[in-house]
């Protein structure tokens, strides 16, 4: 068995769940979620804790039984509380503001970078260069995030680019000269 698929989940009195044979839907003061769960694992509430159970013992499952409770975990700490990340633009002239549901962004190209913000999270720019991203969905907030991470990833020479908050980037010497 798993160690972590057999940790007991707590849930948050603000939070309600519906489990059906092949789908669980979160419910809490942030949002609505829902997932999928294989045929082949069972959920378990007792008061206030959620137990991820095994049908069938087999690799297969078993390697799924930490992952589901984890997703199931992450998705009652979202809608409870939310998720948040910060991303810091370092360089010159880099710049961050939002207009409307897009970030748009200055990065030292010709032009100016516009994203979409998606309908689930919510951005916040500080001193123009610090972007801080919510959202109950612990997945799609990570990928907004390096979404926009792509357009300047960090560089290992002057340390540029677009870092999460207390990333420490590992500088590399230049070329010694003669």
């Amino acid at each position: 068995m798993s160690r972590i698929g057999r940790l007991p989940i707590t849930i948050p009195e603000n939070v309600d769940i519906n489990y059906s044979e092949s789908e669980i839907t979160v419910k809490g003061k942030f949002g609505v979620l829902q997932t999928k769960v294989p045929n082949m694992i069972h959920i378990k509430q007792d008061n206030n804790t959620l137990s991820v159970i095994l049908k069938t013992e087999t690799r297969n499952v078993r390697s799924l039984h930490g992952l589901y409770r984890t997703l199931i975990n992450n998705m009652i700490i979202g809608v409870s509380e939310q998720f948040q990340l910060t991303l810091i633009l370092k360089g010159v002239g880099y710049r961050a503001a939002v207009q409307g549901n897009q970030i748009v962004l200055n990065l030292g190209y010709s032009h100016p970078v516009t994203i979409d913000i998606p309908p689930t999270i919510s951005a916040e720019i500080v001193q123009n260069t610090t972007i801080n991203l919510k959202s109950c969905n612990k997945e799609l907030l990570g990928l907004f995030a390096s979404k926009i991470r792509a357009w300047r990833r960090p560089e290992p020479y002057k340390g540029k680019g677009i870092l999460y908050k207390d990333e420490q980037i590992i500088r590399k010497a230049g070329k010694s000269g003669k």
